[in-house]
């Protein structure tokens, strides 16, 4: 409701869009991830992250067999994943990003979820995905959204490296958030 004499700013839309790995509209969110990844990992890789987040062709996340999947405030990219076959009925989950300026208000969570129902749609089964030593939030989070832990969570980050995770997906009515 406005009251009389004042005006208020329009409530931000929020929605999914899928797009190809290579759409310009994807880049600010990959760019952020490749900065994140060079600030946490630049000690300790020989080369830069631009490297892995190009390692696949854009063909590897498009449908029938992969997705990109940007989250838009507006038409600002805000949040996104992909995905890629792994195996007939496994989907492999990467690029799971949240842009740094809007973290902390459950938007890795949405996004997960909206990449578990669209590799349902594309018939898979299972997901396979992999976060790396320091990123304890990705961690915490594939955790909370019942992902199985394919290493021992007692280990520090460090020694276990990459941190496997695996989650089987019961094909039921989509999630909604």
């Amino acid at each position: 409701m406005t009251v009389p004499g004042t005006t208020s700013a329009p409530e931000s839309q929020q929605h999914f869009v899928r797009v190809s790995y290579d759409d310009p509209l994807g880049a600010p969110l990959l760019d952020d991830l490749e900065r994140e990844y060079d600030e946490r990992y630049g000690d300790v890789h020989e080369q830069p992250a631009r490297t892995e987040i190009l390692r696949y062709p854009p063909e590897a996340f498009a449908a029938p067999t992969g997705a990109f999947i940007l989250l838009l405030d507006d038409e600002e990219p805000i949040s996104g994943g992909a995905f890629m076959r792994c195996d007939e009925s496994t989907a492999e989950f990467k690029r799971i990003w949240t842009h740094a300026d809007h973290r902390g208000r459950g938007l890795a969570g949405r996004v997960l979820v909206e990449l578990e129902d669209e590799a349902c749609r594309l018939g898979y089964t299972r997901v396979y995905l992999t976060t790396g030593p320091r990123q304890p939030e990705a961690v915490r989070l594939y955790l909370k959204n019942g992902y199985t832990p394919l290493f021992d969570p007692a280990l520090e980050a460090e020694e276990i490296g990459i941190h496997g995770f695996t989650k089987d997906l019961d094909g039921s009515e989509p999630h909604r958030s």
